[in-house]
């Protein structure tokens, strides 16, 4: 029944990455402000900021399901009785694949978040022109972009080590519930044994008397 569980579960699993592999290519691509005119059924969010701000919220709600939806599948396969080496390689992999996509579903949101932010400091600084290019020196542009470059990989930076403590944490509170539940089982093993010594000890009691 375990093996079987644990298949189904596995089958969930492989299924769930690649859907969420597939969304994150269109979400980056929808993200970075190129939703690619006429293919995907994304066509026009170029040309359509207030659709594609719509489209970028919307799919990212639902990744971050997808995600919470992966996480779980993946905790339902370790709670299950180890099945081998194989199995606890397996679930290893799940987690990495699973870190590997909240990795990048945060990188994406922190480059729209910068691009956004770049593009509205260029009109609020009156460096775009009516058509919406910048009109600014290619030096000081250049030097813009540097800096919010830099800026893009601190965050990027301070996202994955947000994201690897939360997973150690995780991991590590796993390992205690495991510990726990190990030690459980051999306090009632313990607890078991105890009637039969307590009665042998009354038995011998009896017959000194």
């Amino acid at each position: 029944m375990g093996g079987s569980s644990y298949d189904v579960l596995r089958k969930q699993a492989r299924s769930l990455e690649n859907e969420i592999d597939l969304k994150l290519v269109a979400f980056s691509k929808i993200g970075a402000g190129s939703g690619g005119g006429g293919s995907g059924g994304l066509g026009g969010v170029d040309t359509s900021p207030l659709l594609g701000e719509h489209v970028f919220d919307s799919l990212s709600e639902e990744i971050e399901q997808m995600l919470e939806k992966l996480s779980s599948l993946n905790e339902s396969m370790s709670d299950l009785p180890s099945s081998g080496a194989a199995a606890l390689h397996t679930l290893q992999r799940h987690r990495e694949i699973l870190q590997g996509y909240r990795q990048e579903f945060n990188k994406i949101c922190a480059n729209h978040t910068m691009r956004i932010e770049r593009e509205e400091l260029l009109r609020g600084s009156g460096l775009a022109t009516s058509s919406g290019s910048p009109s600014i020196s290619g030096l000081n542009r250049r030097e813009m972009y540097l800096k919010e470059s830099g800026h893009l990989n601190s965050a990027s930076h301070l996202v994955n080590d947000q994201i690897n403590i939360a997973i150690e944490t995780r991991d590590h509170l796993h390992a205690q519930r495991q510990a726990f539940k190990r030690l459980q089982t051999r306090f009632n093993d313990i607890s078991n044994r105890f009637p039969l010594i307590s009665s042998a000890s009354i038995s011998k009691s009896d017959v000194i008397h």
